[in-house]
């Protein structure tokens, strides 16, 4: 039964994960789209409510932040949250998270690579594969995605990846986090400066950005590093792979988002093979 319930628990808390992955894409193209508020604004904000509600949790939890986190991960969180905001001024919620995640699991796909991971045959057929449906997604036409949005969303996945692994053994995964987050502040701060000439912020579109940061992107990693120790290494990296689709459905449902056959296809293609990737994955030895 404590199994069963355990079981249960690990389900349910990385449904929520999962979605609050998904929310991020949709509270951030429902500001830009529907608000005033700029990407810049929007940076800033998702990242201090996020540092505040990380900060709040680690308090509860832990009593103590203990400096952890360093410069180099918050500076690449930071690219992540700009490029992130600044891609979705043009780019649908669901094209946008597809290759957000696209890029963020092949970036650690690659790294493996690089290490002197082999690849089995079916591997290589599925990066084969994702990546034709990303040539496929960013060629010109009708209904390919503006180009300048997807290298941005692109970037934003490749320093997710690069964030992601770096943080790989740096201790608690949510003291870290709220680490990074408070260091990332800075930089955004910047950023706003920067951009202080084209600030646009309005009272709905700051509500999408603390709720981006607080709920989907505070509260959620914090629900999904408590998931992950129960989850197997190719489980996690597989279940990411809904955040998409959860987007999709989304966007449909809320924002009035159309889904296009291109769209679909290159979603089979590149969530296909990256799915194949990690699924082949030959089992570790034990000893």
């Amino acid at each position: 039964m404590i199994r069963t319930m355990s079981y249960a628990r690990i389900t349910l808390l990385t449904i929520l994960a999962m979605i609050a992955f998904a929310g991020n894409s949709l509270l951030c193209r429902a500001a830009l789209k529907q608000t005033q508020v700029d990407a810049a604004s929007f940076t800033s904000i998702r990242l201090l409510s996020g540092a505040l509600m990380l900060w709040l949790i680690v308090r509860l939890r832990h009593g103590a932040l203990n400096g952890r986190g360093n410069w180099y991960s918050a500076l690449a969180l930071f690219v992540y949250a700009a490029g992130f905001s600044f891609a979705y001024v043009s780019l649908s919620a669901a094209t946008g998270a597809l290759l957000l995640f696209g890029a963020v699991q092949v970036t650690m796909i690659s790294k493996g690579i690089f290490s002197g991971e082999r690849l089995r045959l079916m591997q290589l057929l599925g990066l084969v594969l994702a990546f034709g449906g990303l040539i496929g997604l960013l060629l010109p036409g009708l209904s390919a995605p503006p180009l300048f949005g997807s290298v941005l969303m692109l970037m934003a996945g490749l320093a997710w990846g690069v964030y992601s692994l770096r943080g790989k053994g740096a201790g608690d995964p949510t003291q870290v986090t709220a680490g990074n987050f408070l260091r990332a502040v800075p930089f955004a701060v910047i950023l706003s400066v920067i951009t202080f000439s084209r600030q646009s912020i309005d009272t709905a579109g700051v509500g999408y950005a603390i709720a981006s940061g607080a709920v989907t992107s505070g509260i959620g990693y914090a629900i999904w590093y408590t998931a992950l120790p129960g989850l197997k290494a190719t489980t996690a990296a597989t279940v990411q792979l809904s955040v998409p689709v959860i987007a999709a459905l989304g966007g449909v449902l809320f924002l009035g988002e159309a889904i296009t056959s291109r769209l679909v296809l290159a979603s089979i293609a590149i969530l296909g093979g990256i799915a194949l990737v990690i699924l082949e994955k030959r089992p570790v030895a034990t000893k």
